[in-house]
């Protein structure tokens, strides 16, 4: 199979978040978790604001 330096990279950096919980499930369950909240209420401001069209008008967001 033909390596896919994107994957493998996907791959690394989720290894690399495991290994700092130890490679506990539970905890990195907690981890995601808490990343989750930390950054939800940044994501749904940014779905909120409006977006401008391809011709410089104001459209809504999806």
């Amino acid at each position: 199979m033909k390596s896919d330096p994107t994957i493998d990279a996907v791959r690394k950096a989720r290894h690399e978040i495991s290994a700092l919980v130890g490679h506990d499930p539970r905890k990195l369950l907690e981890y995601y978790r808490k990343r989750q909240a930390r950054y939800s209420e940044k994501q749904l401001r940014r779905l909120e604001e409006p977006r401008q069209g391809k011709q410089g008008t104001v459209t809504e967001a999806e």
